[in-house]
């Protein structure tokens, strides 16, 4: 079965081709500046239908979908009902769903009898228990709002953590997992006998750890201090918070770790950054093997958790002193496009 995967963005499509169940990699590619100024691909429609000209037959379309609130717990096959509760969402995730769902339309367009999977970032994380998803608010905001805590990057945590469990060849049900996705875009989950029981990330990509551009926790008072200190409007501040925060906010830098990294011997704002970064890390670590009673592996991965060596050794640096039984540390690359093709397939043949 030949599988294609897209990640439809505001102004890109990655996509990638698989042959399932051989789990053969056929072969991937990129469509950027979707709708900008001087691009000859406009929008979503015309950039998909440039990729089907270099894919002969496609027999299953998975679809990466950021946010599924409390809707999609589980991968689904699309069809009139599902685009319609994905329009839903997109009042909670403004600049992520609208792009996932032209993706979708536009492959319903072009591809009219093929079965389209969508695979949520958020399904994952919905073993977490409510007293871990449940923010200190009114309760009515979580009843009439949807307002609770979602995670995200769950393909990733889900990917890495299986394959650190063939790699401990050990069960992944008797395995107490930390895995840390450490990109532009970073967050831990805590992974108790294959399910997510505590994510960073909360009901946006913007609370937990210190990111490329993302502030990460704050108090949330800041928000309406600054506001009105600065005279911010509520688009400037989210811009503030998204956008110009994080490492890049701290170092007045970079947001590039490995500009940091070089940097940090002679930059002091560059050294700070890296320091805050690897110290709430290591902060959410500790609380994640508290929670889970225990440690068996600690998995890095993406960007910055595969390929600087450095920032993993600070991070591991005493934390794990007191234990007697130190847990396994691993870089495990994640593959989050092979798990969509994955787990649409599974669907596929009824869950197996």
């Amino acid at each position: 079965m030949k599988i294609l995967v897209i990640n439809s963005g505001s102004s890109s499509i990655k996509y990638k081709l698989f042959h399932l169940p051989r789990r053969k990699f056929v072969l991937k590619g990129i469509i950027e500046h979707i709708g900008e100024k001087g691009s000859s691909v406009q929008d979503h429609y015309s950039g998909l239908s440039l990729i089907l000209k270099k894919i002969p037959a496609v027999d299953l379309i998975g679809h990466r979908v950021v946010h599924g609130a409390q809707v999609f717990k589980e991968p689904v096959i699309i069809n009139e009902t599902v685009i319609r509760k994905i329009r839903q969402c997109c009042a909670i995730a403004p600049l992520h769903n609208p792009a996932n769902l032209a993706g979708i339309l536009a492959c319903k367009k072009l591809l009219p009898g093929v079965t389209q999977v969508a695979i949520f970032d958020t399904a994952f994380h919905q073993t977490i228990p409510d007293f871990a998803y449940i923010y200190g608010l009114p309760y009515k905001y979580y009843k009439s709002l949807g307002i609770r805590k979602y995670g995200f990057h769950g393909t990733s945590h889900q990917y890495v953590a299986h394959e650190a469990a063939r790699i401990l060849n050990k069960p992944i049900s008797q395995l107490k997992i930390i895995t840390c996705h450490l990109g532009n875009g970073c967050s831990i989950t805590a992974v108790n006998k294959g399910k997510s029981v505590d994510t960073s990330m909360g009901f946006t990509p913007l609370e937990g750890l210190v990111m490329g551009t993302r502030c990460g926790d704050i108090d949330p008072a800041l928000v309406t201090y600054i506001m009105r200190r600065k005279a911010m409007d509520i688009a400037k501040v989210e811009e503030v918070l998204n956008k110009e925060s994080g490492l890049i906010g701290i170092s007045g830098l970079s947001n590039d770790m490995r500009e940091l990294s070089t940097r940090a011997h002679s930059h002091e704002r560059a050294r700070l950054a890296i320091e805050v970064f690897v110290y709430r890390i290591k902060k959410y670590i500790g609380a994640y093997t508290a929670i889970l009673e225990g440690c068996d592996a600690v998995v890095f991965t993406a960007g910055i958790g595969e390929n600087q060596p450095d920032i993993r050794r600070n991070i591991c640096r005493g934390l794990f002193s007191h234990l007697k039984k130190k847990p396994r540390v691993l870089v495990i690359p994640t593959d989050e496009e092979f798990m969509i093709a994955l787990l649409a397939h599974r669907l596929m043949q009824g869950g197996k």
